[in-house]
């Protein structure tokens, strides 16, 4: 009944595997950034292979929901006070090549002990999310992986205060911005969507596009605009619950803003982002927006979490601290169903069959499709390493046997259902 990869389903000895994990992540003496490191040496004997110029770094928070779970006692709440459990921030390292993604590089999870992150080995005082991501930034920084870093973030990061924070200390961002932020823009103070729509004629077709699985075009412009507002910061104190509000001046930023929108055959705007950076223009606004489009691997990454087998939300380790050691044991299986969905050598490609019929998923067959999907790979793959596990434990004829008692009661089930009910 366990979620994710698991213990194959021998009585006695699968029990005593399970019982065996739990111990495992129950130990206080493993430390997450000793868990994180085989990610991390992943990720850096990839880059130089995976990146050309740049290391993207996509960044996004997640909640996971337990309602109902009572005993994990460390939940906090999230969308409102019937909404408990834990929210999880990670920082995935892209190639800047093909979008690829290659291995989670930082993991946090927040909850009322504290905050748990594969930076430290102890637990965290919690920031608030902007605040947080600056130890995020540095910690990547410091890891050294061969290539430049230009972290990549929506628009929960639109914030002038951090702009000039993390531009005064060397490091590129590229996020989406608000519409309604005000900047200079050509000598006058106005607000931001008001020069996206100054630009709108100088947009030229850069690439075709798939929007929700139908052919499209993405038109991109660019130009500079100029933060000189004061930045606006927002905090509620702990003891009260109370909001306070304060503006902090700070110097002018120069960034520059990128305008992509996608369009259909006669033109209909599908999708519209605004987008801040402070690369320099030997990356090409085409390239920032294609950039940002591949930022959506860390929504993928943390739906393989909530699904495809992992199903991360039902989990029932009770701390937020064995729950981060068990995150950190399934992003190494996720690495590994990436590495399985691009090898292009004749024995993946077998894989990947395999995987998809072990995981008894239909996958839509069109014209150009892969015959796969990472869900349904990491599905097959809970399916196969217990079942492989089982192979060592009994022979083929032994399964038979076992299963020669349920054969007849499957047929019978067969026989009786209704023509083309699947």
């Amino acid at each position: 009944m366990a979620a994710g990869v698991h213990a194959p389903p021998t009585l006695a000895k699968g029990f005593a595997t399970t019982q065996a994990a739990w111990r495992f992540y129950s130990n206080e003496e493993v430390d997450l950034p000793t868990m994180c490191s085989p990610l991390i040496e992943h990720a850096r004997n990839s880059v130089p292979e995976c990146c050309d110029e740049w290391l993207l770094v996509a960044g996004d928070w997640s909640n996971l929901h337990y309602n109902g779970h009572e005993s994990k006692s460390d939940r906090i709440e999230l969308s409102g006070k019937n909404d408990l459990g834990y929210e999880m921030f990670t920082a995935l390292a892209v190639s800047d090549r093909g979008g690829s993604p290659i291995a989670p590089l930082c993991l946090e999870l927040r909850a009322r002990s504290g905050l748990h992150t594969t930076r430290c080995a102890t637990v965290q005082k919690p920031a608030s999310q902007l605040d947080g991501l600056e130890p995020v930034m540095d910690h990547v920084a410091a890891l050294a992986l061969g290539k430049p870093v230009v972290f990549i973030i929506d628009r929960e990061a639109d914030s002038v205060a951090h702009y000039r924070r993390w531009d005064g200390a060397g490091k590129k961002f590229l996020i989406r911005a608000d519409n309604d932020g005000r900047v200079l823009y050509e000598g006058k103070e106005q607000p931001l969507c008001k020069a996206a729509q100054d630009i709108r004629p100088r947009m030229k077709p850069t690439r075709p596009v798939l929007y929700k699985g139908k052919p499209a075009e993405q038109f991109v412009a660019e130009t500079t605009i100029v933060l000189t507002r004061p930045a606006r910061q927002h905090r509620v104190n702990r003891r009260t619950g109370k909001k306070k509000h304060k503006n902090i001046p700070g110097p002018a930023i120069a960034l520059r803003l990128i305008v992509a929108e996608v369009r259909d055959s006669r033109g209909k705007v599908l999708a519209r982002w605004l987008l801040l950076s402070n690369l320099p223009s030997s990356v090409s606004a085409p390239t920032v927006a294609l950039w940002y489009h591949w930022r959506w691997r860390i929504e993928s990454y943390h739906k393989l979490l909530k699904s495809a087998g992992q199903q991360v939300e039902r989990w029932r380790q009770e701390t937020a601290a064995t729950l981060t050691r068990r995150l950190l044991v399934t992003a190494m299986s996720a690495v590994l169903v990436w590495h399985i969905a691009r090898d292009t050598s004749p024995q993946s490609q077998q894989l990947r069959s395999t995987l998809v019929k072990l995981s008894g998923r239909q996958i839509k067959r069109t014209p150009g499709s892969s015959g796969f999907t990472e869900p349904a790979l990491l599905a097959g793959l809970c399916v196969l390493v217990p079942m492989m596990t089982l192979l060592e434990q009994m022979t083929v004829e032994e399964l038979k046997a076992a299963a020669h008692e349920l054969m007849p009661l499957i047929k019978s089930v067969t026989h009786r259902r209704p023509s083309g009910s699947g």
